[in-house]
């Protein structure tokens, strides 16, 4: 079986987070992506929260798996030709610079577009058109400045930021999209595009339903939030709401059994309508199936805190995943709050390829995600990062065609590594 995106070929301009989720997704595919870096440092994440002395981060290698590495100065007046013979050949540009870096590296759109008129320019930002276009921004930037902190954590608490990268890893999701469908477009154009996509954009489109919440706010209090049922005002904003859903099934985070020395003994349980006489047959609470105060979902709403309470207490007697064992068989909606050990042992994530061990050359083995998105009939694998620089002959010869004295004039220019200054004698 031929891998979805193969034959595809990727120039690779991004680095620390945002950009390589993209990038990495469309290698995993199968596209040949030729991550370009600055001689003698690379992305700067191979140095970054290091756990493995003069080893690649684990930043670095869980985001740049299945990609070639070239170094390139592209300052270097050789450098500056052999990026333009590599556009001219590849498919696909990604960038994620500070707004303004590619062009004053001489290579705007216009510029792009002459060298290759099918190239798909693909960028991410930070903002969009607007007051902040020109501000560079971070992961928990966009949290805020897309809507989610506002509306994550407890209402008499600050704003939070979700550890799920949205900012970085949502936008190279949002921007992956993109890039395939401006390449099935070009199947029948013919010519390549821009792909722009900002990361407050991303965050924003991940937090859709509060802002529909926003618009529901107009016509009365949103109550399916906790603060309805315990005859709270609402504000002018979409509130913080705890552990409440955002899709209007009721749910909330329980404790378990052993939940006072285990901080992840907990589990998210949904009182959905169709399972509700199901519920209260299971926690003992018989009398609630025909009781008008509890029978229907309306009457529920002004006392769901209470009956969460009441769930607890019985979610309390039990382990997280007893407390599945029991829920599934009766389509009970819930699920058990897994820590980032239980998921890296986890067999079944092993065995799917969520979870992927990986061998490296120099930090040895360890673990990463793999491709969440299964395809029935292309394979994905999961292939170390390259080191520094590891592929930039193979680049240059088979992709360029350099001759050795072609490849040997290039490295006598500087353009390929750092050039050393040697001490006067």
């Amino acid at each position: 079986m031929s891998k979805a995106l193969e034959g595809v070929r990727v120039l690779d301009f991004t680095h620390v987070q945002s950009g390589p989720t993209c990038t990495q997704l469309l290698a995993w595919f199968g596209a040949d992506v030729i991550k370009v870096e600055r001689p003698g440092t690379g992305d700067v994440t191979r140095g970054q929260l290091r756990d493995v002395p003069n080893a690649d981060s684990l930043y670095f290698t869980m985001l740049n798996h299945n990609k070639r590495s070239i170094t390139l100065d592209t300052k270097n007046p050789k450098g500056k030709q052999v990026l333009e013979a590599l556009i001219k050949t590849c498919d696909v540009l990604v960038e994620n610079f500070a707004p303004g870096v590619l062009d004053r590296m001489g290579f705007s759109w216009e510029r792009i577009e002459a060298l290759n008129p099918r190239m798909i320019v693909a960028s991410i930002k930070g903002f969009g058109p607007g007051p902040y276009e020109d501000c560079k921004v971070y992961e928990n930037v966009a949290q805020c400045a897309g809507g989610s902190a506002s509306t994550t954590g407890f209402r008499d608490g600050p704003p939070l930021v979700t550890g799920a990268q949205i900012g970085d890893s949502g936008t190279g999701l949002h921007l992956a999209l993109g890039i395939v469908t401006a390449l099935y477009q070009r199947t029948a154009t013919g010519r390549g595009q821009r792909v722009d996509v900002a990361m407050q954009d991303s965050v924003l489109n991940l937090c859709r339903v509060k802002l529909r919440d926003q618009q529901r706010l107009a016509h009365g209090p949103l109550k399916e939030y906790p603060q309805y049922g315990e005859s709270l005002p609402f504000g002018e904003a979409v509130p913080r709401a705890g552990n409440a859903s955002g899709g209007g099934q009721p749910g909330w985070i329980l404790k378990c059994k052993g939940w006072e020395t285990d901080p992840n003994a907990y589990i998210y349980f949904i009182t959905q309508a169709p399972a509700w006489d199901k519920i209260c047959n299971l926690i003992g609470k018989p009398d609630w199936i025909t009781d008008p105060d509890y029978a229907k979902p309306e009457a529920r709403l002004n006392k769901l805190s209470a009956i969460f309470d009441t769930i607890e207490e019985w979610t309390k007697t039990k382990t997280k995943f007893e407390v599945m064992a029991l829920c599934n068989p009766l389509d009970i909606p819930c699920g058990p709050i897994l820590s980032m050990k239980e998921i890296a042992e986890d067999q079944s994530l092993r065995a799917t390829g969520t979870v992927v061990e990986v061998d490296h050359p120099v930090r040895g083995p360890y673990l990463t995600v793999g491709n969440p998105i299964k395809l029935s009939a292309s394979p994905t694998e999961v292939v170390r990062s390259p080191l520094l620089g590891e592929h930039t002959d193979e680049i240059l010869k088979q992709v360029l065609g350099l001759g050795a004295e072609e490849l040997a004039e290039v490295r006598a220019s500087g353009a390929l590594e750092p050039i050393v200054k040697q001490a006067a004698e």
